[in-house]
Order: C-alpha cells, then sequence, then structure tokens
C-alpha cells in the first residue's frame, strides 16, 4: 500500500472498485472457510484493516437497513475515520463534554452515518446500536433517534449542526479561533491547559461554497495552525463527475490562502499514511492544515466511483463480499466482530485517562497561577458576575439624548466589551459605520496576539456569522460572539445567522443603516423587506429599539439570552422626541409609551420611525382624533406575552390599529388593523426626502390615517379586514 505523503502532487483520483478486483481467496477465515483477498487489502489483514473493515460493514448496514442514506462518501472515508478516532484525537468517549478536547466538525454533514457509527465504536454511550438502527427510518408513531439525516449539535457527541454544505468548515474556523484565544490568554510554561486542536471534514462539495471560501481565506490570514481541514478527495458530486464542474488545482489554491497542504494518495485503505500526515500536521506552525486525501466513493460496491454511490442502498454481492473479508456472516447485520470493537473501544479508558491528567493538571495550575485559574474557571463555567447588568441598569440616557441608535449601541459595546469578558468577534469591514470601538492591542491576530478578542473579518459577512456560531458552540456561554454589518448585507449572511438560531447558539448580531435612512447609498443598501425574513425565523430575537433608552432594554435581553442568537436593528439617524419609553418594558415586547382615554385610533411603529409616529398622533389628537401610541421593539417577546396584556396593548374592540414602519409590512397584519409602509424598494436620496417621498413622515402618515379613516366611515376596523394603506 502506498505511504505516500508529499507537498506538492496535484488532484489525483484512486482507481480501485469493487468486486471486478477479486484476486484470489485464502484459507484464513474463521471456522476453517476461506476468505477472498480483494485488491487494496494487504494478504494478512492487521488491526487496522479489520477496525476499516468493522466500521465499513457497519455503514453498510446503516443505509441498507432502511433502504437509504448518504453512505457513498462514508465508505470511502472509513480508513479516515479509523486514523482519527483510533489513533489521532484527544477526546474522552465517557465524557462527551470535556472542556480540552479536540473538536471534529463533519462539514459533509450528509456523510452523518460515518459519525455515527464511530461514536458507536469508539463507546460514546448515547450512540447504542438501538439508535443505530433508527438512521433513515420513518420515525412514525412518535419515534425518535440522535440519529438524524445531518448531524445536530444537541447530541453529545456532535460539536455542530451540519448539512448546509461548507457552514462546517466556517463553525470549524471558529472553533479553532476560540480554542487558539484560550491557548494564548491561559497557558503558561509547564502548563499547556488548552490543546484542542480542531478537525474538519470536507468534501468537494463544500470547497466549492462561499461561505467556505471566505473562512479558509480567513483561516490562512490568521494562521490558525490548530486547525486541520480534511478533504476527503473522491472527484464525484451528485450530478456526476467533478471535473465537468470544477477543474481547479485545489492544492494551489490553499497555498495561495495561506494553508500547509499535505497529499495522500490511498485514502481508501492506508490508516498508516493518514495517520503519519495527521501527526506531522501536529508539527507544522504558522499556517492551518490542508490534508487532501484521495478516496473512492462507494468503495467495493458495483456503483463505486460514480455518482450513483452518493446515496441510496448498497448490492447485496458486494456487501456480502467486505463482510466476508472480515471474516463475518454476511446474512447478519448489525454486528462488530469482537477483536475490532475492543480495537475501538480500547479509547474509552485512553480518553479517560487522558482527561484525569488533565484534570490533575487543573488542579497544579490553580496552585501556581491563582488569578489565570480563577478567570480560566469562570470561562468553562461561563460566570461573568453581574457588573455587566448593573452597568446597564446604572446608564442614564440623558447623556445619549438625540444620538442614533448605532451610536448609542458603539458606546454600549464599549461599556459592555469591559464589564462582560465573554464578549468578542468584530464586523466586516464597517466597525467604523457600525460605531464598534476597539484598540489595537485586542486585535486577535498574529501580528498581535492571539490573546485579543476583536475579530477582523473583513469583508467576509456569511463566514462571519457562521464563524461566529463556531466560536459560540467551543463551550456553552464562554463566548458571546458579536457581529456587525449593515442591516442590508446581513442577507449575505443570513445562511448562517439561520443555522445558529437552529443550533440556539447565542451571538449578538448588530444590524445598522437598518431603513432607507441610508440615503444616497440608494435601494441596494436600503433594505426594505428583510424585517420579514429575520422576524419569522425561529429562535432568532429580532429588536429594533428606537431610541437609547430601548437600545439599553435591547443590550439587557440579548446578553440574558442563552439559547439562541439576537440580532439589534438599528438606525444612522439621529433620533426625534419620544416619551414614555423605558428599557425594562422593553422585555414585553410592545407598551403603550402614550395613553389617552377615549382613543379613537392606536398607531404603533419602531425604531427609526417611531418619533414620526408619535408626532402625528400629536397632530391627530389635536385634530379631534384621540391617538394612542404603542412602541414594539420586538414582536417575539410580545407573542409570550398573556392574552389579557396582549389586549391591553391592542385592543379588540374593534378601534383601527395602524402600524408604521419603512419596511414592506408582511409581518404586522397578525397585531393591527391597517398598515403603512414600503411597497416596493427605496431611492437614492437624502433622508427626509425619502421619508417624504413614500410618505413616511409626520405629514404623510397623518394623511394616509385619514384616508384610512374615511375608508372606514366609524365601522369596525378589525370586521373591516386588514389592509396596507
Amino acid at each position: 500500500m502506498s505511504e505516500v505523503i508529499t507537498q506538492n502532487l496535484k488532484n489525483g483520483t484512486a482507481t480501485d472498485t469493487g468486486v471486478s478486483l477479486l484476486q484470489n481467496v485464502q484459507p484464513n477465515g474463521t471456522n476453517g472457510k476461506a476468505l477472498p483477498t480483494v485488491k487494496g487489502w494487504r494478504h494478512t489483514l492487521n488491526n487496522d484493516d479489520k477496525a476499516v473493515l468493522a466500521l465499513r460493514n457497519l455503514i453498510f448496514d446503516i443505509c441498507n437497513h432502511n433502504n437509504g442514506g448518504h453512505g457513498g462518501s462514508a465508505i470511502g472515508m472509513a480508513a479516515i475515520g479509523v486514523a482519527l478516532y483510533k489513533h489521532i484525537m484527544r477526546y474522552n468517549p465517557s465524557d462527551p463534554q470535556w472542556f480540552d478536547r479536540d473538536r471534529f466538525v463533519l462539514s459533509n454533514g450528509h456523510c452523518a452515518m460515518w459519525l455515527y457509527a464511530l461514536n458507536h465504536l469508539v463507546g460514546f454511550e448515547n450512540w447504542t446500536m438501538d439508535e443505530i438502527k433508527g438512521y433513515g427510518s420513518a420515525k412514525t408513531n412518535g419515534y425518535t433517534t440522535i440519529c438524524h439525516a445531518h448531524p445536530e449539535i444537541e447530541v453529545p457527541g456532535v460539536e455542530v449542526t451540519t448539512g448546509p454544505l461548507g457552514q462546517g468548515i466556517a463553525n470549524a474556523v471558529g472553533l479553532a479561533i476560540a480554542s487558539k484565544n484560550l491557548a494564548a490568554r491561559y497557558n503558561q510554561p509547564g502548563f499547556e491547559v488548552i490543546q484542542s486542536r480542531i478537525y474538519c471534514m470536507t468534501g468537494d462539495g463544500c470547497l466549492m461554497e462561499g461561505v467556505a471560501l471566505e473562512a479558509i481565506s480567513l483561516a490562512g490570514s490568521l494562521g490558525l495552525d490548530n486547525l486541520v481541514l480534511i478533504y476527503d478527495n473522491n472527484q464525484v458530486t451528485c450530478d456526476g463527475p467533478l471535473d465537468w464542474i470544477n477543474t481547479e488545482d485545489i492544492n494551489a489554491k490553499m497555498r495561495a490562502s495561506g494553508w500547509h497542504v499535505l497529499d495522500i494518495l490511498d485514502g481508501s485503505y492506508d490508516v498508516e499514511a493518514i495517520v503519519s500526515a495527521l501527526r506531522l500536521a501536529k508539527t507544522l506552525t504558522g499556517k492551518p492544515v490542508f490534508v487532501n486525501i484521495r478516496t473512492v466513493i462507494g468503495l467495493g460496491t458495483n456503483v463505486a466511483g460514480t455518482f450513483k454511490a452518493h446515496h441510496g442502498a448498497f448490492d447485496k454481492e458486494s456487501v456480502a463480499l467486505s463482510k466476508q473479508l472480515a471474516g463475518q456472516d454476511p446474512s447478519v447485520t448489525h454486528i462488530i466482530p469482537d477483536d475490532a470493537l475492543s480495537y475501538f473501544r480500547e479509547r474509552k479508558t485512553h480518553g479517560q485517562n487522558l482527561q484525569r491528567r488533565w484534570d490533575e493538571q487543573i488542579e497544579s495550575y490553580s496552585s501556581h497561577h491563582a488569578d489565570l485559574a480563577k478567570s480560566f474557571n469562570a470561562i468553562r463555567n461561563a460566570d461573568f458576575g453581574t457588573e455587566w447588568i448593573d452597568t446597564l441598569s446604572d446608564l442614564e440616557t440623558s447623556q445619549f439624548q438625540g444620538l442614533a441608535t448605532r451610536e448609542v449601541n458603539g458606546i454600549l459595546i464599549e461599556k459592555m466589551w469591559a464589564a462582560y469578558p465573554a464578549l468578542c468577534g468584530g464586523g466586516a469591514d464597517l466597525v467604523n459605520s457600525n460605531k464598534v470601538a476597539y484598540t489595537e492591542a485586542d486585535v486577535f491576530h498574529p501580528a498581535v496576539s492571539f490573546a485579543g478578542r476583536y475579530v477582523r473579518y473583513g469583508i467576509r459577512e456569511h463566514a462571519m456569522a457562521s464563524i461566529s456560531n463556531g466560536i459560540a458552540a467551543y463551550n456553552p456561554g464562554s463566548f458571546l460572539p458579536i457581529t456587525a454589518t449593515f442591516f442590508m448585507f446581513y442577507i449575505y449572511a443570513a445562511p448562517g445567522v439561520r443555522m445558529g438560531a437552529l443550533s440556539h447558539l447565542p451571538v449578538i448580531h448588530f444590524a445598522t443603516h437598518d431603513s432607507f435612512a441610508e440615503g444616497q447609498n440608494g435601494p441596494t443598501h436600503q433594505p426594505v423587506e428583510l424585517d420579514s425574513l429575520y422576524r419569522a425565523m425561529p429562535n432568532l430575537t429580532y429588536i429594533r429599539p428606537a431610541n437609547a433608552e430601548e437600545t439599553i432594554g435591547a443590550w439587557m435581553l440579548a446578553i440574558g439570552k442563552q439559547t439562541g442568537p439576537t440580532m439589534l436593528s438599528l438606525g444612522r439617524d439621529a433620533v426625534g422626541s419620544i416619551p414614555g419609553t423605558d428599557r425594562i418594558k422593553v422585555a414585553k415586547g410592545a407598551y403603550v409609551i402614550n395613553e389617552i382615554s377615549d382613543a379613537k385610533l392606536t398607531l404603533t411603529s419602531c425604531g427609526t420611525n417611531l418619533h414620526y409616529a408619535v408626532a402625528a398622533a400629536e397632530v391627530l389628537t389635536k385634530s379631534g382624533v384621540p391617538t394612542r401610541v404603542v412602541s414594539f421593539p420586538s414582536f417575539e417577546h410580545f407573542d409570550t406575552q398573556s392574552q389579557e396584556y396582549k389586549e391591553s396593548v391592542f385592543p379588540l374592540d374593534g378601534t383601527p390599529i395602524v402600524s408604521v414602519e419603512e419596511y414592506v409590512a408582511t409581518a404586522w397584519a397578525r397585531y393591527v388593523t391597517a398598515s403603512i409602509g414600503m411597497t416596493g424598494f427605496g431611492y437614492s436620496a437624502s433622508n427626509p426626502s425619502n421619508y417624504d417621498r413614500f410618505q413616511l413622515d409626520t405629514e404623510g402618515i397623518v394623511k394616509r390615517v385619514r384616508q384610512y379613516l374615511k375608508l372606514l366611515n366609524g365601522g369596525n376596523a378589525r370586521m373591516a379586514g386588514w389592509r396596507n394603506i
């Protein structure tokens, strides 16, 4: 077998395939039966070979049990799995959450059965064979299993949720940033309390995705030498051969991006070569490492090396041949040979010993570096005290009079950076406009220090969001990443924001310039529809504060939320007079800021449009239409209130309730009887001119409300149905 590790080999494809490569039989089977010898295998199988066969045969059983699943790449990656989980990675199957474990990310998440099979073989207690048998099942009658079609973070033994290609690579970069940061802050001579390395598996698809390319570029720029990206190079995609759609020199591309590159010619069989490369990777410094491993998709089956192996059941003849080679009865499924299982399960004892020695080191570390140990324990336990909430509670809003919410937010970031040490992250090259302050000494970069908390993401919005998910996933609560860019550019970041929400990862996203008040930059920069996406996104808290008081309240909610991300939608314009706002009442989602007895109308708004609604209400009240005003910064929080409270804010007596906002009003109809908003894109013009142009300033609001009231003619507004006015 090949043991080639080279620095300059270009893309190649292994050619060993399945049954047709039968060479002869050898009389060394169990019970005197002869076993076949297949091209690629050595004459006498060693322990690694048997482990590879055991893994492959279990994957065959998983895939065929319910006649489906993405087994082709999983079969081809078996030798890589043995190298990683038996020989290379530091982890403890008895404690999946051990703090200093190596983290593994399966970016090509459709290969989930590969990860599930390995978790079972090495002895993760939750990964029982009964759970394994649930993979691909119909899950009727309430049946559940942890063997989802793609890995999900809630399950021990899975570090991040993957599936959308490329996300995992960006998550891995975030995990590597977190580990690198902790090592720089807490490791001392003789006390390497953080040794965690990040291993990420990728296929052809991930390496074509934009989010992966953004993350790869940043990782090279940052010199993350604790990150290893393993490429399952089988040269096949769902639709056919890779060279139909991509002929680039991936090794040259990775070197140009600032990575070390290692090549392995035979990744289908040669565990020893893979182990040698991964051990070499541990010695390489200054750059992340890319390991290009040639494999065969669906190895040993009648569809090997073709797109037909990507998903679906495998032919019985090929499965039988593989099991015979391992000395197994082809008619028996989901059984692991004792010697192979023992070979894998040794990792339980190994992992327990690793963690025990680490615990002993931590105890000694506490004696030698008491202050660092105290800080380290706070990080591990996500215990950051109450200074942050005291700081926010004590702030006087008079100092922020008239300031735009983005300006207020910048001041709050600076204060919270000092009061809440978990905060980290940065912006996508717009931090001056986003008002994110940082010091040069606090930059996370090899030219400065990896101990810094501020990350310069560059113009990489998608990767910024997805990398932040990885940072947050390193250990629950240890890091609270922030991101920042214009609201419009969160459409680039949306897939990463969604994955964070789906994964319940706390990240705070600062979306500034959130209306057509962006002005002369025009409709390309003016988000009129993006709020609908984020207000509809499950587990994402979208808050649009109107002034400093509400921005402080939004921060209270954002830091306090540990079960998912928050987005603060912030304006660039100075704020007009808005009496009655309350930082504590922001948690209600919506609350009355101007109550009037015998009101004939309610106006509700948020963000940069609320002060216009307040002014319009004054005009309408003076003209004989008593108008109350409701501030509505968070739909999510309002939805959790009691029905009694909701009806106190928005009465159901048929009086008209009109929302006002510079967005398309799709999200408002369940609360109000009519909406004043946008019906098209914005316009490249000055801010005041756009409020006038689209009739969203005081005069425009009054005009449109009067037309609506005339149309209602005193009738029941709720019976009339919602309308866009």
